[in-house]
């Protein structure tokens, strides 16, 4: 028997697919020492797996879109499903740190493919439908991330480095499984649809050029691009320059982890009770950049007292969890055949959008202050709301304006 997509076990299903390329990332953090010592090499050499493994995740997506556009969710699933698997098993073996970096280059691959998560939500969902799947998903993605670098430590103290590689590829095992027997295709795929290289480059150009799905693929960009600037800047200002210790940070991570999922939460509570996608969106990204500023002044005057500044990213959190699923619905609702391209390339360059604002924090950050995490934070959430208010949201009511005007038209009785 299928998963029915209205019950609870397919949101599950869909919140641990789309968790697969965060946990990869998170479980392993705790164990690069650990690694480095068994391969003979240093942690920060190690740690070259996780740009290996970022790497095949920010560009593999942008083959499997147009792939299950035209042959399926179910069996790019299951080809990047058996890859992890087998990838996994590989890193848990490895027994030197280039043939560790290969393997995970290739388990980012496999990994990559749970990216038609979003794609299969389009294909079952429509609007305020499709926003509460997403923020549903939005929730498990945030959960993984918390759990995922305690359940690392905890498998490293008890068996070793290469049993979270081992549990990794068991976990896609079981995903597998249920892809396998208890998931039912999901893309409308036309017969003539023909899996060429000029296909997949029409759908970009579809994609790039879309008068609305382009401004929210980079309105979400410039959002993410907000939230790796904290993910990179604040380990270094708190640890580095306050002085906390490394399982303080940790508590600061989970309570913006914890913040994001509130407002993924609240945003799928406000959609059930009719509240418009435009307004949460716009109500996140105001959320974000006021909290940014505000930490960008404070950073300026000199004035940054810990528990503040702690509030201060946890609204920064809250309001890209309560941006981020319409931000997704809004960039792939005028494209339904070709969901999967949209998902990739708005997947990707947000990824992009994160390395670069990453890049900024880590290179420009002093030693003493969190100017570089807070200007780039500023600057990226300030771009988001601009782009939204000044060139996402007008598209939208101009398209939506003009569908209307087609259907009156349409309707009306044709004059003599």
């Amino acid at each position: 028997m299928r998963i029915e997509p209205d019950s609870f076990a397919f949101t599950v299903l869909l919140g641990a697919l789309a968790a697969v390329p965060y946990s990869g990332i998170d479980i392993n953090l705790p164990a690069l020492a650990a690694t480095g010592a068994t391969l003979g090499t240093s942690a920060s050499d190690v740690g070259l797996t996780m740009s290996a493994f970022m790497l095949s995740l920010a560009t593999a997506p942008l083959i499997y879109g147009p792939v299950s556009d035209r042959t399926g969710r179910k069996p790019v699933l299951a080809f990047g499903l058996a890859l992890f698997i087998a990838a996994s098993i590989s890193c848990a073996l490895a027994t030197s740190l280039p043939l560790l970096l290969v393997c995970r280059f290739f388990q980012g691959i496999g990994a990559a493919a749970t990216a038609t998560t979003f794609a299969i939500i389009r294909d079952l969902f429509d609007g305020d439908a499709a926003r509460g799947k997403i923020a549903n998903v939005m929730v498990a993605v945030n959960v993984a991330t918390v759990i995922a670098p305690t359940a690392g430590a905890a498998l490293l103290a008890a068996a070793g480095w290469r049993s979270i590689y081992a549990t990794q590829s068991a976990v896609g095992l079981m995903l597998l499984v249920v892809v396998m027997f208890r998931f039912a295709e999901t893309a409308a795929i036309a017969p003539s649809a023909r899996l060429v290289p000029s296909a997949a480059t029409d759908s970009y150009r579809r994609v790039l050029t879309h008068p609305v799905s382009l401004p929210f693929i980079l309105v979400g960009a410039a959002g993410g691009a907000t939230v790796f600037a904290y993910v990179t800047g604040a380990s270094l200002f708190f640890v580095g320059a306050v002085g906390l210790s490394p399982a303080q940070y940790g508590l600061i991570f989970s309570a913006c982890s914890a913040s994001v999922m509130a407002g993924a939460f609240l945003d799928g509570q406000a959609g059930r009770r009719g509240i418009s996608s435009s307004h949460m969106l716009a109500t996140g990204l105001t959320l974000s950049s006021a909290a940014s500023v505000v930490l960008l002044a404070m950073t300026l005057a000199g004035w940054m007292p810990t528990a503040l500044v702690v509030v201060l990213l946890m609204a920064v959190a809250l309001g890209f969890g309560l941006s981020v699923p319409n931000v997704m619905s809004a960039t792939m609702q005028h494209l339904p055949d070709i969901a999967g391209a949209v998902s990739a390339a708005a997947g990707s360059i947000q990824l992009i959008a994160g390395a670069v604002s990453s890049g900024l924090v880590a290179t420009r950050f002093d030693g003493r202050t969190a100017l570089s995490m807070t200007a780039v934070m500023a600057v990226s959430s300030l771009l988001a709301l601009g782009l939204y208010l000044l060139v996402a949201r007008p598209a939208d009511r101009r398209l939506q304006s003009r569908t209307i005007d087609a259907g009156a038209a349409i309707r009306s009785p044709t004059r003599s």
